[in-house]
């Protein structure tokens, strides 16, 4: 057992007792923590709210790198460090720091114990970044220094080290939370059969969206998040999507979803429909659907609600709207009710499209169920080909501000009470910053389009921020401020420096609708 003699001198004790600690860690009883007046504490806030920014890096000349909590703070306890002058490069993805006179974004600061200090950064995305909403140490900084902390667990829950891609649905007066591979603590592989949790709306008994999520997960007997879809698989693993609510003929509120049975990232062994078990607590199969037609399922979706000519619809598509079906259960399970958005005539195939023209030329869009949906993809193909012209297109909006095209790859849409209008908000495959990291806001008069125009909102350089999901249970003001978050990771980034705890974790963004840089989206 490892033994520890301190100096007298008060700075050296405590980088002294630091060392110990380090040392005891993996030998017998936890030790005793240290008391917050052992750290430094050093604040990054928006300079237009005050607010502490999650996610900014400090960062030493030798490399030391310490990253902000969600309150944005960092404890800092460096025994060489201490009652000195010290260099920290600052960067955080669309914030800017102040830079010196060699142009280097950074702060000069002399950490001692039981201070302060605060630095003031410039947010260069339209969009607020609030908080990281999963993970392990939420809130470990503010812990370590005895800052105030909103959650019930503040350093997380669950054993839940990462987590990828968010769902959520109200389902009997309550959030229900899903994502998909979900790592553990203890070892680097976790659990791959879709993981879930509750929360309490806002004004329900949940706190407010902008000061974070109680999230109360369905965990295992060793108390680590379990699986809610493993549905007898022996082999590959679940990844669930299209999250909705139906009611069956009795008129009892039914909890869904599409699933897929994948052996790998690419191959898909199975898919269908599965349902909510309440007294289980996970979901059964109970619909498989054919392979050959996988536009019939509501798959990498967030579903929303539309009414045409008084039938409700499920609308679904990666981004835009291109299939629907009716939303009931006994619709919602059979493949045949689903119907597609096109603009393809009749005997069509994705691989030899053929547009849909009246007498005169004009191209008809509409629902059918006799040939596959047109959805960015296809229509990049159609426009690639000259088989429709520009401005004949819905699901290409041009960028506000350089008037490019913006090719969005995932994201979701709701209906805006405040604008009066539908409103996307989805990722860029292939942007200037990052291949999977920028975010953009776009606006249309129906749930298909057309989408003209696009804004870009959130920047993440050199990393990923994919599968964007805004979630309307959070909206305030009747939709003035909006908020959704992403999965945050260097997967396909090409950038190889992971950020300690953020990484394969969701964070949770803010967008205030009225903001002057939005207009354009509205041209």
């Amino acid at each position: 057992m490892y033994r520890c003699s301190l100096p007298r001198s008060r700075s050296l004790r405590i980088a002294a007792l630091t060392a110990c600690l380090a040392l005891t860690a993996f030998d017998g009883p936890a030790s005793p923590e240290l008391p917050a007046q052992a750290f430094f504490g050093i604040r990054a806030v928006d300079d237009r709210t005050g607010r502490g920014i999650p996610l900014v890096e400090f960062e030493t000349v030798h490399r030391v790198r310490f990253v902000t909590d969600n309150a944005g703070w960092v404890a800092f306890l460096e025994p060489g460090l201490m009652n000195r002058p010290v260099f920290f490069h600052v960067r955080s993805h669309g914030y800017d720091a102040p830079k010196d006179g060699f142009g280097y974004a950074s702060v000069v600061l002399t950490p001692r114990p039981g201070e302060r200090a605060e630095v003031r950064m410039r947010r260069v995305n339209v969009a607020e970044r609030l908080y990281r909403v999963t993970g392990e140490g939420l809130f470990r900084d503010s812990v370590l220094l005895g800052e105030p902390t909103p959650l019930r667990e503040p350093l997380g829950t669950a054993q839940v080290a990462g987590q990828d891609s968010a769902f959520s649905v109200l389902y009997r007066g309550r959030i229900h939370w899903f994502w998909g591979d979900t790592t553990r603590v203890r070892h680097p592989l976790g659990q791959f059969w879709m993981a879930g949790a509750v929360s309490d709306p806002p004004g329900q008994g949940g706190l407010a969206p902008d000061v974070g999520v109680d999230l109360h997960y369905f965990v295992n007997a060793e108390g680590f998040s379990r699986p809610m879809a493993r549905m007898g698989v022996d082999r590959g693993l679940i990844w669930a999507d299209g999250f909705t609510t139906v009611r069956d003929a009795s008129g009892r509120e039914r909890l869904v979803c599409h699933y897929a049975h994948m052996e790998s990232l690419e191959k898909i062994l199975g898919h269908g429909i599965a349902v909510y078990d309440d007294a289980r607590e996970t979901f059964e199969r109970i619909a498989e659907f054919d392979l050959r037609e996988l536009w019939r399922w509501p798959a990498q979706a967030h579903p929303v609600r539309h009414t045409d000519e008084g039938v409700e619809y499920l609308l679904f598509g990666e981004v835009f709207p291109t299939s629907r079906v009716p939303a009931t259960w006994e619709a919602f399970i059979d493949p045949d009710q689903y119907q597609a958005w096109t603009c393809l005539a009749s005997g069509s195939t994705r691989e030899d499209p053929v547009p849909d023209r009246d007498a005169s030329g004009t191209l008809r869009w509409g629902w059918r169920r006799d040939v596959p949906p047109v959805d960015i993809g296809l229509e990049a193909t159609l426009l690639a080909r000259g088989l429709i012209r520009r401005n004949e297109a819905r699901y290409h909006p041009r960028d506000a501000a350089s008037d490019r095209t913006v090719t969005l790859h995932r994201g979701s849409i709701h209906w805006n009470p405040h604008r009066s209008r539908w409103v996307a908000i989805a990722v860029e495959i292939g942007g200037t910053t990052s291949h999977l990291g920028e975010v953009w806001y776009a606006e249309a008069p129906a749930p298909t389009g057309p989408w003209r125009k696009a804004v870009r909102i959130v920047t993440h350089n050199r990393y990923s921020f994919y599968n964007p999901v805004h979630h309307p249970a959070f909206d305030e003001q009747e939709g003035r401020r909006v908020y959704f978050e992403g999965t945050y990771v260097n997967t396909f980034s090409g950038n190889p420096d992971a950020t300690p705890r953020y990484d394969y974790n969701q964070v949770l963004y803010r967008l205030d609708l009225d903001d002057p840089a939005l207009v354009a989206a509205r041209e």
